[in-house]
C-alpha cells in the first residue's frame, strides 16, 4: 500500500509542477523514477521512453503507465496514471470556470513567455542526458546521425513529418540489422 501511495503522490507532483507538456515531463520522472526512487536504471528508463513514443497516447501518461506496471503490476500502472492525469484535470477545471478573465489577464501572458522558455530548456536538457546515457554502438551513432541530418533537412525545407515515423524507422533497421548480425554469429559458429 505504500508502494502504491509513493507512486500516486511522486506522478501528481510530476504533474502539478511541469508545465509544457509529456516531454518536459521526462527530466523530472528520470530525476524522481531513476535517481530518487531507484524504481528503474536509466537504461530501462530510456526503453519506456521508446515505448511510450510509439504508443498511442500522451507520453508522460504512458510512462507513467509503465513505470508503475513495473513497479507494483496494474493497480501500480493505475496509480501512476491517475497521479500524472488528476493535476492537469484540476486545473483545467478550474480554469474552465475563469477562462475569459484568464485568457485577459497580461500577467498570465507575461508567466506563459516564462514557462515556455523553461520548457524548451527542460526538452533540451533532457534530450542532451538521453544523449550521453546512450550506448555509443556504432549503429545507435549512425541511426541517430541520420534521424537527426533528416530532422534538420524537413525542419529547412519545411517537410512535415511525424516523429513516429522516425521512431518507426529506427526499430525496423535495429531488428534488421541486429538480426543479420546475429545470422553471421550463428554462421561463425
Amino acid at each position: 500500500m505504500k508502494v502504491l501511495l509513493k507512486l500516486f503522490l511522486t506522478f501528481f507532483k510530476i504533474g502539478l509542477f511541469t508545465f509544457g507538456g509529456g516531454y518536459a515531463m521526462i527530466s523530472q520522472i528520470k530525476e524522481n523514477v531513476v535517481e530518487k526512487h531507484k524504481w528503474l536504471t536509466d537504461d530501462e528508463l530510456l526503453q519506456i521512453i521508446a515505448i511510450a513514443e510509439a504508443t498511442p497516447g500522451p507520453i508522460a501518461i504512458n510512462m507513467a503507465t509503465f513505470v508503475g506496471f513495473k513497479k507494483k503490476g496494474v493497480l501500480g500502472s493505475a496509480m501512476a496514471t491517475l497521479g500524472v492525469v488528476l493535476p492537469s484535470f484540476i486545473i483545467i477545471f478550474i480554469i474552465s470556470l475563469f477562462v475569459e478573465a484568464f485568457k485577459q489577464n497580461e500577467y498570465v501572458k507575461y508567466a506563459f513567455s516564462g514557462i515556455k522558455a523553461a520548457v524548451a530548456f527542460l526538452i533540451l536538457k533532457t534530450g542532451v542526458n538521453m544523449l550521453k546515457k546512450m550506448k555509443k554502438k556504432p549503429f545507435q551513432v549512425i541511426a541517430f546521425s541520420i534521424v537527426f541530418a533528416l530532422m534538420i533537412l524537413f525542419e529547412l525545407f519545411a517537410i512535415s513529418f511525424s516523429a513516429i515515423y522516425f521512431i518507426l524507422a529506427g526499430g525496423i533497421c535495429g531488428i534488421i540489422i541486429y538480426s543479420v548480425l546475429n545470422g553471421k554469429k550463428e554462421e561463425i559458429k
